[in-house]
């Protein structure tokens, strides 16, 4: 059983329309809510303060993007280690800060608790004309992902071994790409984050909308399960190829044709990313 799930499913019954999706659409704004947890999505030894609240703020700020949602607010919710110094605290504030400077973000609030281990929740609070959902998939619509996928498996690999990474590591420092996404919303049906890994995200894609997908070519593991990517994964119809590949050749994004939607289902059998 799908934990998560499940769990989802006890809010579902009452607000079906608004539950499941990177956000939740509610009128004119978009709320999307992450945790980034030690030991969880990450560890202290990898990563800078400055470092981690930055990618918690990237990975939240994602989730707005692709519902064609432009982050407006940020409330932020830590959990500090007793032992964290005004120095420690100064840096982690310096993530946050330098990643709201740089999308337009006001941070409007939150709360702190002492704990054992760093926790972070960040809700944004974003605005859109005209949400992109998850669901909106349709019968021979293209499936495209943007950017390279697999380093970021191959990098949590080598990081739980003990070994170092490149600072430009994906995982370390997700690349979002919002430009790109708002000017190809209005030509696509559908659109996620990959942030548990293609094959997952896949698979989300095939229950909400009742379809299956069509490889053109085989996708290994080491592709299809990296999680941590934060490239875009989205569908559109056959029609609309030629301006949305104009626009990524404009903003200098890699577009990955790899599948069509077709009658059936589609099944994930990679493993749970995270490692706790």
């Amino acid at each position: 059983m799908n934990k998560e799930d499940y769990f989802i499913k006890q809010f579902k019954n009452r607000h079906k329309n608004i539950i499941g999706d990177d956000g939740a659409v509610v009128g004119s704004h978009v709320y999307s809510m992450d945790a980034f947890f030690e030991d969880v999505h990450f560890k202290r030894e990898w990563m800078s303060l400055k470092q981690i609240a930055r990618k918690a703020m990237i990975v939240n700020i994602s989730d707005a993007i692709v519902m064609n949602a432009i982050p407006k607010y940020a409330l932020l919710s830590v959990a500090i280690p007793k032992n964290f110094s005004i120095d420690d605290l100064k840096e982690l504030a310096k993530g946050f800060k330098s990643i709201a400077k740089k999308f337009g973000i006001k941070i409007i609030g939150g709360d702190t608790i002492s704990n054992t281990k760093l926790d972070i929740s960040i809700t944004i609070i974003s605005k859109t004309k005209k949400p992109v959902f998850r669901k909106g998939l349709k019968k021979d619509d293209l499936l495209c992902y943007t950017g390279d996928l697999g380093t970021c498996k191959s990098d949590l690999e080598l990081l739980l071994k003990g070994k170092k990474v490149s600072k430009k590591s994906k995982f370390l420092k997700p690349r979002l790409n919002p430009e790109f996404f708002y000017e190809i919303a209005p030509y696509i049906n559908c659109a996620l984050d990959i942030s548990d890994g293609l094959f997952f995200e896949l698979e989300r894609l095939s229950s909400i909308n009742n379809l299956g997908f069509e490889f053109f070519d085989k996708i290994s593991k080491e592709v299809g399960c990296s999680g941590e990517e934060y490239e875009i994964l989205f569908s559109f119809s056959q029609k609309n190829a030629q301006i949305i590949s104009e626009i990524a050749q404009k903003y200098e994004v890699k577009l990955n044709i790899f599948a069509k939607a077709v009658d059936g289902t589609y099944k994930c059998d990679c493993q749970n990313h995270h490692f706790k």
